[in-house]
């Protein structure tokens, strides 16, 4: 299991059927996606609590929208409903059909309104961040946490972890390979980025979609990493790195 961060912006539309909460992967977690959903909805109905709460501008209000069209909006794989800089370097559409099976099996993208969800799952465009609170329920870290970290620790696959802080506090997974990525100048120096981490960790999530074999390894990793042409180095046991030239 790869497991992606989400982003911010999503693609709208979709020609999927509306959200069905017992249609997605790990049923168990429908209820705490059910609780959510509502909460999300219902305050979408009070546009400067919502716009406050989730920490949007004003001009920022067709976002609330989508959060008041949550349950009757048309959905979308989850892989095509994330969009920007990780996703663009992802590029799901241009895989071939074998590459892109693997891809839905293989990727996973944490949420903040569903917890995790796979490829195939079919959602709306919605607005949440992983570091929001709603009204009633506190943060998102004490809604998830007693929730999600079960599902991802009963993983018996290899877990590589590119989730983002705000993402990665919702719920550890023990064991599993965590990615960071910095870039080193000239001199040698290095220094963690933003840009290019998210396009890097999209490179190397498209590589271990690709790869026809099953990843079982940290080493697995770093071959496919290398055979994509990234540069990643182990700096401990289950964490890797991935160096770009400044």
């Amino acid at each position: 299991m790869v497991l992606l961060p989400p982003s911010e912006t999503k693609s709208v539309g979709g020609s999927g059927a509306p959200l069905d909460l017992g249609g997605l992967s790990h049923p168990e977690l429908t209820g705490t996606r059910q609780q959510l959903a509502e909460a999300l909805s219902t305050l979408a109905d009070d546009v400067p609590a919502s716009l406050d709460a989730l920490g949007l501008s004003e001009r920022q209000v067709e976002e609330v929208q989508r959060n008041a069209e949550l349950w009757a909006a048309p959905t979308a794989p989850a892989l095509e409903r994330y969009t920007g800089v990780l996703y663009d370097a992802l590029d799901v559409q241009s895989l071939s059909a074998i590459e892109r099976k693997q891809a839905d099996t293989r990727l996973a993208v944490a949420s903040a309104l569903f917890g995790i969800v796979r490829g195939t799952d079919s959602i709306p465009a919605y607005r949440l961040s992983g570091g929001s609170s709603l009204p009633g329920l506190g943060t998102l870290r004490s809604v998830w946490r007693p929730v999600l970290e079960p599902v991802l620790a009963a993983a018996d696959d290899l877990v590589v972890d590119l989730r983002s802080g705000a993402y990665a506090a919702l719920a550890k997974v023990p064991g599993a390979v965590e990615v960071r990525v910095l870039s080193e100048d000239a001199t040698g120096k290095r220094k963690v980025v933003s840009h290019h981490n998210k396009a890097h960790k999209g490179k190397l999530a498209r590589a271990l979609a690709q790869f026809s074999d099953e990843p079982e390894s940290i080493e697995d990793v770093l071959a496919v990493a290398s055979d994509a042409g990234l540069q990643v180095e182990r700096e401990a046991d289950r964490k890797l790195c991935v160096v770009v030239q400044a």
